[in-house]
């Protein structure tokens, strides 16, 4: 029967929803190698959520607004991301398909709010993972400088920050510059995604025994230099600046865990394995909520020690841990976690490219990207190679030539809103099919899944202004891509005009 031509059709077809019966039969014939267990899953979750940000934010956080208290802020971030981690759970052993908070749209609000999810993920995996790109080849830089090795400016710098970088050094702007050691590690990661999920999942699990490693190590030598003195007062007393923002006390403890929160992101990111986990149902909820813990519980441990290290008052905003260290006469430690930040946000780059190309690999598989391109499996390697291709040389460009400092920020709108939806689609699924079976079901229904939606809605209201609008003129050219292509390629759309 033709679709309906009507306004009312059209509205209609805005949000035509994908049956869960279609994703689960999609599930047994993805193409995809299952080839991960339970625990490659959480050693995946766990590469994509530590990276930098627990040696960088911890200082900021700590010595601007929480003092000793930035524990706490960790607890809530924690969970924050623990009510949205629920709700993927039990969508994943639901709906076990690569498509992560697209697919669990699809089926319960529909093909324009997925497509809008889909869009934005892309905020969150590419983008996120170009941004740590040129993180990397910071640390990369530092990494060199503490064995007295230096890079030109022009070879580690993309133009307008190299042009930035000399006018403040007082030299003379170079007519050309390159990242090249961030244009190189996106290749290296490409290269080996290109190679196959074993050869990915062996790579992050070393990374990831290193990484982790590194914090043991933080949290157990750190020990030993804790003065509990440094703890008091627990909580500061609030203070408000001139601007007219708080400082301390409980508004501070809230302000930090916004800060902190975005040291979580990334957890999603297992849900975009189910394709290739040997048995998903079961192993993908599991690893969400195991990462996240083991993560939490890590970065609670880590804040409490270097808060106990040195007074938060006297913390190095740009490297807190590896200064709490040399202030303690540990100063050789600055080589530990320096090589544990270059080596950790390399998993961090695999994890989020991984995610990306499977979320394009989902939306191909429905029409809404072109399948010749994104959905295509490579017959030997069983990986998404060309929309792998196409993501690494994009990304590599952009980390080499593109001034992206302030893409973190938009990252966070964008993983904020696939968590909001997320866990609002699970409410809508338990009111509309409460017998549909659930392998896992998120406990303390529905307060989960609405404190999820008002959590992150909150999260989203605390960004600022410029970036709501940046993230606004993203959105428009999403809607964009949507009615000029793929609304009328979509399967579903072809079906019902059949």
């Amino acid at each position: 029967m033709a679709e309906n031509t009507s306004l009312s059709g059209f509205f209609y077809s805005l949000f035509r929803k994908k049956s869960i019966e279609a994703y689960q039969q999609e599930a047994n014939r993805s193409g995809l190698r299952r080839a991960l267990g339970r625990w490659a899953l959480v050693s995946l979750g766990i590469g994509a959520i530590i990276g930098g940000g627990i040696f960088t934010l911890t200082g900021v956080a700590a010595k601007n607004y929480a003092g000793p208290a930035l524990a706490i802020s960790f607890v809530i971030a924690g969970f924050a991301c623990l009510l949205a981690a629920l709700a993927y759970a039990e969508f994943a052993s639901i709906v076990p398909v690569e498509g992560s908070a697209y697919a669990y749209s699809y089926v319960t609000v529909g093909e324009l709010i997925a497509w809008f999810i889909g869009w934005n993920l892309i905020l969150e995996y590419m983008m996120g993972a170009t941004t740590v790109a040129v993180a990397w080849s910071g640390y990369f830089e530092k990494l060199l400088h503490l064995f007295h090795l230096e890079l030109p400016l022009w070879l580690t710098n993309d133009y307008f920050t190299a042009q930035a970088k000399a006018q403040a050094m007082g030299l003379e702007p170079p007519a050309f510059a390159f990242n090249l050691p961030g244009f190189l590690v996106t290749w290296l990661v490409t290269g080996i995604l290109l190679r196959g999920i074993k050869e990915t999942a062996s790579t992050n699990n070393l990374i990831v025994l290193i990484k982790v490693g590194a914090v043991l190590f933080v949290i157990l030598v750190g020990l030993f230099f804790v003065k509990p003195e440094n703890w008091t007062p627990f909580i500061p007393p609030a203070e408000v600046d001139a601007q007219g923002n708080v400082h301390y006390g409980w508004p501070g403890v809230f302000t930090a865990a916004t800060i902190v929160f975005f040291a979580y992101i990334g957890f999603d990111a297992v849900s975009t394995q189910a394709g290739e986990a040997l048995q998903p149902n079961r192993d993908v909820p599991f690893a969400i909520v195991a990462s996240l813990l083991i993560t939490t519980a890590l970065y609670i441990g880590v804040s409490v020690v270097l808060t106990g290290m040195v007074p938060y008052s006297q913390l190095d905003e740009r490297a807190p841990v590896a200064s709490a260290f040399a202030g303690a006469g540990v100063g050789w430690a600055t080589y530990l976690i320096t090589f544990a930040a270059v080596a950790g946000l390399i998993s961090v780059m695999l994890v989020m490219l991984l995610g990306q190309t499977r979320i394009f690999l989902a939306m191909a598989k429905d029409g809404l990207l072109p399948e010749a391109l994104f959905g295509y499996v490579h017959p030997v390697y069983k990986t998404p190679f060309r929309s792998t291709l196409l993501v690494g040389t994009i990304m590599s460009f952009t980390a080499a030539l593109v001034p992206i400092v302030n893409v973190s920020e938009l990252t966070s709108l964008g993983t904020l809103l696939a968590f909001t939806l997320v866990s609002l689609s699970v409410f809508i699924l338990r009111v509309r099919q409460p017998k549909l079976p659930r392998p896992y079901k998120a406990p303390l229904w529905p307060l989960v899944s609405l404190g999820g939606v008002l959590v992150n809605i909150f999260l989203m209201s605390q960004a600022r202004k410029e970036n709501l609008r940046a993230f606004a003129i993203w959105a428009v050219i999403g809607l964009l891509v949507y009615f000029l292509y793929s609304r009328r390629r979509s399967k579903l759309h072809t079906a019902n005009s059949a």
